[in-house]
């Protein structure tokens, strides 16, 4: 198996941010191996930080991906040293939970700043909006692109994860979340 990400808890939640993190926020937060096949079609190892209150879906979910081999580029936590930040991140279209920044051109905090979102593979599935898109272009036939009635989606929304190809104003097409309850 080849190895992507290997940190332990105190280094994954090492973050290259401007803002940090408040301690309530980096306490809920776990640590989560998973394996999957990379677009080599070689099964890798990599890690993922979500809530700990999403960590036993987030384990489904990826058992999920490796069983039906859908490819992951790369599942390294952003704090890893080779994660300078979001872009960076993206550039390598790696998989993301945890990640405390802001929305995309807001000033407002993301779900992955609680640890309760993951993007997959951010160039095969871009943020769209009307004034901004992220890397490359949503195309259903390309591998690695999450499709509207695929198997990802579906187990996700079964777990009451919301998508974000869903969205009406923007699409979203990498971005699983679970906002708290109200």
């Amino acid at each position: 198996m080849i190895v992507d990400s290997d940190l332990s808890q105190v280094e994954a939640l090492k973050l290259p941010q401007i803002i940090k993190p408040p301690k309530s926020v980096l306490d809920r937060q776990r640590l989560v191996n998973i394996s999957y096949y990379s677009f080599d079609g070689k099964l890798h190892m990599g890690q993922i930080v979500v809530d700990k209150d999403l960590a036993e879906d987030t384990k489904d979910a990826f058992e999920l991906i490796k069983k039906i081999k859908f490819p992951i580029a790369s599942a390294i936590p952003m704090g890893s040293k080779k994660m300078l930040d979001d872009r960076s991140s993206m550039d390598l279209n790696n998989t993301v939970g945890f990640n405390y920044r802001y929305i995309v051109k807001t000033q407002k905090l993301s779900n992955h700043s609680l640890g309760r979102a993951i993007d997959i593979n951010p160039k095969q599935n871009p943020y769209i909006r009307s004034d901004y898109q992220s890397g490359g272009s949503y195309d259903p036939k390309e591998l690695g692109t999450i499709l509207e009635n695929g198997e990802i989606v579906r187990f996700f929304k079964t777990c009451g994860w919301d998508w974000g190809g869903d969205w009406i104003d923007r699409k979203d097409y990498m971005h699983f979340e679970k906002p708290m309850k109200r």
